[in-house]
């Protein structure tokens, strides 16, 4: 047999060498190619295709709100791609409703959004243009009442009370143990230091701001037990005073 001349077989060798790192190479494409398919198919998939897009919206913890008035002010676009939706904008529209207290909105894959509401919880009372309504204990007015409830305090106000001074009074109503709210009749409120407690015997508790409320029922709570009397000062509760 002839023997193969050695500058054929280096060629040969080399050809294959070349031949190799080609293969190689357009491997790499390849797989550069498919994955770059695979991400734009997937981006095509989340953000544009009509099968991950949503088809309704899902509302819990609601009671003085109904859920279609959530999902009325939530304003969630159906048929829009569920990866492409505002959540945070959703939020701030369902918390802009006044018996919102705060909103969680998230996403349900694969076609739905959920708002979970925290509703605003009432303190106490008020009459504002001769309506009845409840407020939280951030002074926040946010429902209307035919009838006050026996069981929350009433805030009277003057005519031109603010909502800072609305505010400090709620601060006070919520800061009440709930024996020395029992007690009270309803909360005078003329200015953020003009607080005064109307009890329901007669008695009547001069209280100033909503500062060191905590402090003040502790002192007034001692008071009422030691002394009676038909005017009580706990506005500065570390010198409080009677007076009648």
């Amino acid at each position: 047999m002839a023997r193969r001349d050695p500058a054929e077989r280096t060629r040969r060798r080399f050809a294959r060498r070349q031949w190799a790192r080609r293969w190689l190479a357009l491997r790499y494409v390849a797989a550069v190619v498919l994955l770059v398919g695979l991400v734009a198919g997937g981006a095509w998939l989340v953000y544009f295709s009509s099968w991950l897009s949503v088809k309704g919206v899902d509302v819990d913890g609601v009671d003085l709100l109904s859920a279609a008035e959530v999902r009325r002010a939530a304003a969630v676009p159906e048929g829009e791609a569920l990866a492409r939706v505002d959540l945070d904008r959703v939020r701030s529209r369902v918390e802009a409703l006044a018996p919102v207290a705060s909103a969680d909105v998230s996403r349900q894959w694969p076609d739905r959004v959920l708002i979970e509401v925290q509703e605003r919880e009432a303190v106490a009372v008020v009459e504002i243009g001769g309506q009845l309504q409840g407020m939280d204990a951030d002074g926040v007015v946010f429902r209307d009442y035919a009838r006050a409830p026996a069981d929350l305090p009433r805030v009277e106000t003057g005519s031109d009370t603010g909502s800072e001074a609305l505010r400090e009074a709620a601060l006070v109503v919520a800061a009440l143990p709930a024996d020395l709210q029992a007690k009270v009749d309803h909360v005078q409120v003329a200015t953020v230091d003009e607080i005064s407690l109307d009890l329901r015997d007669g008695r009547v508790v001069e209280w100033g701001s909503a500062e060191d409320s905590d402090l003040k029922a502790r002192v007034l709570a001692d008071l009422l037990e030691a002394r009676r009397a038909p005017y009580y000062d706990v506005s500065v509760p570390g010198q409080p005073t009677t007076h009648g």
